[in-house]
């Protein structure tokens, strides 16, 4: 039986020191110097500062109590620390702490007994001793009021009772890491109860390695796994705390964010305190001794739980079931655990069942065993045809008589299915355990199946995929499906868009063989699904009938977007194709006169216009068009050809000068993207610019000013088209009819070109302007003159040679 020695440290006048003072008042005789350095150690107490000046014994006893567990390699070490108030110096701040020193830990044989359950134990005192010497105490030790009940009922009376399985989690992660967890509460009697809820929860191996305070002033100072203390504390954990200190002030109802907990936080919070002790006495009989972390004692304590009748989740049964194969230790309890775990969740996916009827073959049940390896076998085909997550798919089957109790299974499941996607699986899976079922029930249970899923609307992702595959694997449902749409086509009209939509969609163009209806029907739904291809599959259809041009309501079948028209492209791609001789529908004119009004925004939308003008222009198709867009196309493309052809800038300026410009969409594409370009690349008459720019329009004018003065910018060699620009628009007056804004951007330029551009370049413009304004031309050759005086002196300095009476200096 273990024995434990105890230890007194106070402030007294008598004890091992020989003086007053704090020291050992009593002690054990075999108490070491290391044990009495240890309690040392652990002993120191202070006061909050409301209670220090304590001296009545019913202040004393509102004092916190510091009930401190350490155990160790060297030995366990539980202390009982109370304040006595004042010394024999009458000075407060003394306190009388009741040390337990025992080799080991506190294991069984010490009266199974925790160290939280010491808590006002009748053991300890606060009274020094009259000799030195104390006797050592024999297990079992005199429990405190904690018990199970007691915290359970603690539990249910607290409305933070929900934190414990963070709390729980938190003191896990304290033992795995070395960390530390801090509990305040308004009274250590509370603090207590705390602990001893997570003593009882701790798999009793961790739970004997907890080391514990239930008060200390400042836990920072404190190492500790579980640290008490209340609100009056000074709890500042420094820089680095948040990460080895978790807090959890019950009194102000501060916790740590909510975390993810470990399964077994919640199995065993789950259980209760009231409860746990036993399923703590039943795990003993799974465990095998190296559990270390919650992962490890998951499986055991969940595999005791189903023994003791205690439901578990599915997080639990899995736990329990990816730990069977290697619990070797288990023995014959194997097939017990598996039959528990069977009996009681009929819920389990194949790899489960084949895992339970492993363990149960190797712990001896072959009943179990067989009764598993059926359900196994029926729950591969069942789960398979309902698309149970993570179903097995199947697999050849090649022994006759397997074959054949596979084939009368499939066909009994066939008959029971009740859902299209059952019945869609188990086709696929008669096609993957290579069945061959007999032909004519099989051609009749798939055109049966088709006719149902033409008339289904609410098709999900996974059956539209299954019956695709099936589909292309299946050559007696691919053909019962064209039959199944052929009789909806036939029987019912205005379903023209049924091969847009599913099953029928996934039916391809040879499956159709020779019938026209279906093939013009599948080619609409084509157009829609694939709209680049829709002019291609136009001309299809119109093989298909037997004609040149198409109607109104094909094209409209064909391009059903909300407003239908062509883009350019397309419009070309008909234009091009249809024969120009022949006649075409009044429909290709409303619909060539709509893509010829289109908008244009870019410079690759205006390409593609020009091409499709070119082609509508073509002899025979302009028959095709109404007047007003031949008109249209006819003058577009005159404005085209003007701005490739016109010998000079006012020209050009004048061909767009038209009404119809600014009227259609194509002229005035070419005026917003092409003209200024253009403009600027022709030589200008300065002489007829200083006239015409007037007749320009604003936005045109104001275009042109702003890219010529940019143009104009460059102070390098000015050619003569720029020249040309540049010579009509600076030798303009007030007189000239133009907006403010515009003679603002005339100045500019004039600025511009007197500080940016070459003296020659100045010299000739002034004379290039004179005859019009010879006050401007004055100007520019002062800045000429300017310009070049100053590149004559700098000239100057930097040729300037070394001078006879300073033969040494060199040239600069």
């Amino acid at each position: 039986m273990r024995s434990f020695q105890q230890l007194y440290y106070t402030s007294c006048e008598q004890g091992l020191s020989g003086s007053s003072g704090f020291q050992f008042n009593a002690v054990s005789e075999q108490v070491s110097a290391e044990t009495r350095h240890r309690v040392e150690g652990l002993a120191g107490y202070e006061p909050p500062r409301s209670l220090i000046e304590s001296d009545t014994p019913e202040t004393l006893a509102r004092c916190p109590v510091n009930l401190c567990h350490s155990p160790g390699g060297q030995g366990t070490t539980t202390l009982c620390v109370r304040y006595a108030g004042r010394d024999s110096a009458r000075r407060f701040g003394n306190y009388f702490a009741h040390a337990l020193h025992t080799e080991g830990e506190f294991t069984p044989d010490s009266g199974g007994l925790l160290a939280v359950e010491l808590w006002n134990s009748p053991l300890w005192t606060a009274r020094v001793a009259d000799s030195t010497e104390l006797p050592e105490l024999s297990a079992p030790l005199p429990r405190g009021p904690l018990s199970p009940r007691a915290v359970r009922d603690f539990l249910r009376g607290r409305p933070d009772a929900g934190q414990l399985p963070a709390l729980l989690a938190a003191v896990f992660t304290a033992l795995a890491d070395d960390g530390s967890v801090v509990v305040i509460d308004d009274t250590t009697d509370r603090i207590a109860h705390w602990f001893a809820a997570v003593s009882y929860l701790l798999p009793p191996p961790l739970a004997r390695t907890l080391s514990f305070a239930t008060y200390l002033l400042r836990p920072a100072r404190s190492r500790l796994h579980l640290i008490g203390t209340v609100p009056e504390a000074h709890p500042d954990f420094g820089p680095d705390g948040e990460e080895t200190y978790t807090v959890f002030d019950f009194s102000a109802g501060r916790f740590p964010e909510p975390a993810p907990v470990h399964d077994l936080v919640r199995l065993l919070t789950g259980i209760g305190v009231g409860s746990v002790r036993s399923v703590w006495s039943w795990t003993a009989e799974y465990a095998d001794g190296r559990e270390r972390d919650p992962g490890d004692w998951h499986a055991p304590v969940a595999a005791a739980a189903a023994a003791g009748g205690i439901e578990l989740t599915g997080t639990d049964v899995r736990a329990v079931i990816d730990w069977l194969p290697g619990a070797g230790h288990l023995g014959t309890r194997r097939a017990a655990v598996a039959a528990d775990i069977h009996h009681r969740h009929r819920d389990l996916d194949d790899g489960q069942l084949a895992t339970l009827s492993a363990a149960a073959e190797a712990g001896g049940d072959s009943a179990l065993h067989q009764e598993l390896e059926g359900r196994l076998h029926r729950s591969r085909i069942r789960a398979y045809a309902t698309g149970a997550e993570n179903a097995a798919g199947p697999v050849p089957i090649t022994h006759p008589a397997e074959r054949e109790r596979a084939t009368a299974l499939w066909q009994r499941l066939l008959d029971e299915a009740t859902t299209t996607r059952v019945r869609v699986r188990l086709l696929l899976w008669a096609l993957g355990a290579r069945l061959t079922p007999p032909p004519e029930p099989l051609a009749a249970q798939s055109l049966d199946l088709a006719r149902t899923l033409l008339g289904s609307s609410a098709a999900g992702p996974e059956l539209r995929a299954e019956t695709a595959q099936l589909v292309h694997t299946l050559p007696e449902f691919r053909a019962a499906l064209a039959t199944a749409v052929h009789e909806v086509l036939a029987r019912r009209n205005g379903q023209e868009q049924l091969f847009a939509q599913f099953p029928a969609s996934l039916l391809r163009e040879s499956d159709l063989g020779e019938r026209p209806r279906l093939l013009e029907h599948y080619w609409r739904a084509q157009a829609e699904r694939e709209p680049a291809r829709t002019v291609e599959l136009l001309f299809r259809i119109l093989a298909v009938r037997g004609l040149t041009s198409p109607d109104g309501e094909l094209l409209r079948a064909l391009w059903r977007q909300a407003s239908p028209a062509w883009t350019y492209e397309e419009a070309t791609e008909i234009a091009r194709r249809l024969p120009p001789e022949q006649q075409a529908d009044d429909a290709i004119g409303e619909w060539f006169d709509r893509a010829v009004k289109q908008e244009i925004h870019d410079e690759e939308a205006l390409r593609s216009c020009l091409l499709l003008y070119e082609a509508l222009a073509a002899p025979g198709r302009s028959a095709w068009l109404r007047p007003v867009t031949r008109e249209c196309v006819a003058t577009t493309l005159g404005l085209d050809r003007a701005l490739h052809e016109a010998p000079e800038a006012t020209a050009l300026a004048r061909a767009f000068r038209i009404p119809q410009a600014d009227a259609w969409a194509a002229p005035r594409a070419l005026k917003r993207h092409r003209l200024i370009p253009a403009l600027l690349a022709l030589p200008a008459d300065h002489a007829r610019l200083r006239t015409d720019i007037g007749e320009f329009g604003f936005s045109l004018t104001d275009g042109y000013l702003r890219a010529l003065r940019e143009a104009a910018a460059d102070s390098g060699p000015v050619d003569e088209v720029l020249f040309s620009h540049v010579t009509g628009v600076v030798a303009m007056d007030s007189r000239c009819p133009l907006p403010q804004a515009h003679f603002e951007l005339i100045t500019a330029l004039r600025h511009d070109i007197a500080g940016r551009w070459r003296p020659d370049d100045l010299n000739r413009l002034a004379g290039a302007v004179r005859p019009y304004d010879s006050a401007l031309a004055d100007a520019y050759l002062k800045c000429a003159e300017r310009r070049l005086g100053a590149g004559k002196k700098l000239v100057r300095r930097i040729t300037r040679r070394r001078t006879p009476d300073d033969p040494g200096r060199e040239e600069r």
